[in-house]
Order: C-alpha cells, then structure tokens, then sequence
C-alpha cells in the first residue's frame, strides 16, 4: 500500500496587516521531501503519524512530500500559495499510483484571489487521484469547512482540543481510519451541520471540557467513527467563517445527519457562555496584587497565534506605571531591538526603543534604559510533541521587570519559553504571555492564579463589529436568532 503526505498551512487573519509569503513558511517550517524531523509540527503530524504505521507494516510504503507552515498572519500572497501547491501537487503526480493521500492542513488559510486554499488544494488533488483514492487530513478547529473540502475528501478530522495538545493523537486516527478503508473495512462518510455561530470555544474550561468528553464517549461507543467540532475562526473574512459539527459514519449517512444536527444545537445553546472570565488591565493587575504566589497574565487579542502581531505594549505599560516588579514578559516580538541587543551584547546597559510599532493599536513603544541580560540564537519553545521556533531571542531587564524580545513570531505556549532566556518562571510573580488559551496547560501547573485580560486589541475579537464583507448567512452573535 502506497500513500502520499504532505503538509500546506498557515492561518490567516484577513484584517491583519502582517501579510504573508513564502518566505514566512521558510522562516517558520519548511521542509522538503524526507527531510522532514523526528518531532512533528502542529500541521504536519500526519507525516511522523505514517512514520510511526510504516515503522509497523512493511507493507505501507511512505512517500513524503513537502511540509510548509508559517506562523498566522495576514493574506497570503497569491504567487507563494501557488508555489507550495503546485509543488506538493507535483510530487504527488510523480508518487502515483497511490491509494491514499493524507495532508497537514490548518483550514484557515486565504490567499489573494483564494477565499478556500485548502478547498482548492483537496480539489486539485483529487483531480490527480481520481474517484477510487482515500483522501484525507487532519484540520485546526480554528478553521472553515467548506463545501469544497466536503467533496473532495474522505476523511476530515479537526483536533479535539484548545489548546490543540491532541494532534498528534487526530493524526495518528487520520491514518488509521484511512488504512482501514482502503481494505475495504469501512465506507467513510462525512455529515457536517452549521450551527450558525461565531465563539471562542476553549475546551480546559466548561461546558466545553464536559461536551469534548461527550463526544470521545459517543465515537468510543461506536456512534460514529470520527467527531470533530470546527470552532472556526472569526478573523477570517469568507463565505464559510462559522462554528460547524463534523461527524464521520461508516457508511451511515441518515444516522451522522441526526447526529451532527443534535450535537450542532446542543453546541449552540453553549453561545456566549464558554469563555473564562475576561478582564480589563486595571481589574487584572488588581487582582494579581491581590494573589500569593506566580500569577500569569494572558494578553489573549495580542496572540500571534491569531495573525496579528505580538508587539502589543498596553498592558506592560500599565505595569511600568504601577512600579510592579518580579515581573517577566514572554514575548514582545521586535526583531530589530533583538538585532540592537545583540550588536551590544550580554551585559551592556543601553537605550532601547522596543514594541508597539505594528500599528496604531499596540500601544505606544516603551524606551528605557535596559540591561541585556541573556541572549539566545535560534531559541525553542515546547508545546506538546513539537519544537516552536522563536527565533533570535534577547532578555531584557529594567526596573525589576524582564522581558523577551523575540525576531519569530509566535504565541506563548509553555513556560520553556522563559527557560530558553535562563528565567525560572515559577520564581517570578507575575508572568506576562500573549495567547488566547495555548499557554493553558503547559502555564496552569505552575500559577498560584491564571487571569484573562481583554486589552481592547488589536485581533477582531467582536464579530458584531467586523467589517465582514464575504458573509452570506445569519450567523450568532452578528444575527442573534439565526436559524428563524
């Protein structure tokens, strides 16, 4: 058996600025055919997942194409999309025959002139394949199920988790439902229901931890083979944005309808009550001042892992004013102070502008008198099996507070991030991070407190102020009854 992976991914934030070709993929992961690592990436688990089969039947020939990721950001240059598909596609073409294809997708990626990469990319595929092959890829909930990507494949399974700790395990059921039905075991088909609304959904807190258990009890009880639910993702501005149920039956396509149906409007009546507690940066810092112990503060519109920035100042500037100390930052993403601080070196005092400079709604930069106290080339990053590049790293320190400039972007996920600049994050009091809610599992152990705070920018956190142009039916909380 012969089966052709690759991965094609970004996430992309259509009201960024931070826009994106190829060079942000080979900046952030590119590798081509077998050259792929040990450790998988988010996207490109499917690979290392075929590995990991193959390790196991002699029979199951692997044949690797290329794995892309570039950190989220803005629109995706048309050229480079067309480069890395075509690339990909080329590839597969030299493969054939093959009797599966499995893709690292994201399911959020728009480029000029393609509201539906993935949808276009699944298409072109099948046009290679034809009828007969498996077809399938794991997708980041935070992501659109389009029509397109519905015909086009067989198997489509988004990660359960947010933060998204389980993608090597989707990657692991991607492949092997696939080998399954190229035996001829199972008749895989997708039932999907749009639940009409538009919400962050983070499953370490409830009701969504209860409804994500649910869900595994349902496919474990043989109710459906696959259950993924696409949370989507509100910055991006196409046809197709909004929350969606996935349910993947043995050839049972009345019963994965029902299905997907009564878990699609059990998800809706959840609307507006799944986010933890978000804060202002004044009731924040208040309640922080209040704890014993590290407390950690999540900048959660600030998240390059949302396409904007990273370079946010408003909440740090609060704290400069209040004189906190003990306090770090993980990071400020600024790659020219990074280039000043190293130029200085380890150990120089120096007159640093750093951060706000993305745009009018960061805040405004922040110049101090800093000291470089740590600088690391190439610095790493753990969330769950894989390595995240942060690029060039420097501390700085002044004041009593550190704080971690970094030349990649990328959001906060662990607490190796402060450990990659020598700090020990358990020992400061107060820790800064820019995520939404990746930053939850690896930070929670460690904080005598986890706060939220909603500084106001700069990712397009209210749908019912998003400039959407390309939304085409009624959606919550933009409609507030949309299924009459």
């Amino acid at each position: 058996m012969r089966i052709f992976t690759a991965s094609l991914a970004t996430e992309t934030n259509t009201f960024s600025p931070m826009y994106t070709d190829v060079h942000s993929f080979y900046q952030s992961f590119y590798a081509p055919p077998g050259q792929h690592p040990a450790t998988p990436t988010l996207c490109s688990a499917p690979l290392i997942a075929c590995r990991e089969f193959a390790a196991m039947d002699a029979s199951l020939q692997v044949i690797e194409g290329s794995c892309a990721w570039a950190e989220p950001g803005g629109l995706l240059n048309r050229h480079s999309y067309e480069l890395l598909r075509d690339e990909i596609l080329q590839q597969l073409q030299q493969a054939m025959p093959v009797q599966a294809v499995l893709l690292g997708l994201h399911g959020a990626m728009v480029a000029q002139g393609y509201d539906d990469c993935e949808g276009d990319l699944l298409s072109r595929v099948r046009a290679i394949t034809g009828p007969e092959v498996i077809i399938g890829a794991t997708l980041d909930p935070h992501s659109h199920l389009t029509p397109q990507r519905l015909a086009a494949s067989d198997l489509l399974i988004a990660f359960k988790e947010f933060p998204h700790l389980d993608f090597m395990q989707r990657a692991r059921e991607l492949v092997q439902l696939a080998l399954l039905a190229v035996r001829g075991e199972i008749k895989p088909v997708m039932s999907s229901f749009d639940c009409r609304m538009i919400d962050v959904l983070p499953t370490s807190h409830e009701p969504m931890k209860s409804f994500i258990s649910k869900i595994r009890e349902l496919e474990q009880q043989g109710a459906a083979l696959s259950i993924s639910v696409i949370h989507g993702f509100m910055a991006g501005d196409v046809s197709d944005m909004g929350t969606k149920l996935l349910v993947i039956t043995d050839n049972k396509p009345a019963e994965g309808e029902a299905l997907a149906q009564a878990l699609g409007m059990e998800l809706f009546s959840f609307r507006g009550k799944t986010l933890p507690q978000f804060n202002d940066i004044n009731t924040a810092l208040d309640l922080a001042q209040q704890v014993a112990g590290t407390v950690v503060l999540a900048d959660v519109w600030d998240n390059p892992g949302g396409g904007v920035a990273g370079d946010g100042t408003l909440i740090l500037h609060s704290i400069i004013a209040r004189k906190l100390t003990g306090v770090a930052v993980g990071t400020i993403w600024d790659p020219m102070a990074v280039k000043l601080c190293f130029a200085a070196g380890e150990g120089a005092v120096i007159a640093l502008r750093f951060g706000g400079k993305s745009g009018a709604t960061a805040g405004a930069p922040i110049d101090k008198t800093a000291t470089v106290r740590c600088l690391a080339a190439g610095a790493v990053q753990q969330f769950a099996d894989s390595s995240v590049p942060m690029g060039d790293c420097a501390l700085i320190e002044f004041d009593g507070i550190e704080v971690i400039l970094n030349s990649n972007r990328c959001q906060s996920f662990d607490p190796s991030l402060f450990r990659a600049l020598g700090i020990a994050p358990q020992q400061r009091k107060l820790l800064l991070v820019k995520s939404t809610n990746h930053f939850y599992q690896g930070f929670a152990p460690l904080a005598a407190k986890v706060i939220y705070v909603d500084a106001g920018a700069p990712y397009p956190s209210d749908p019912t102020r998003n400039k959407y142009t390309k939304l085409r039916r009624p959606l919550w909380p933009i409609t507030p009854r949309p299924f009459d």
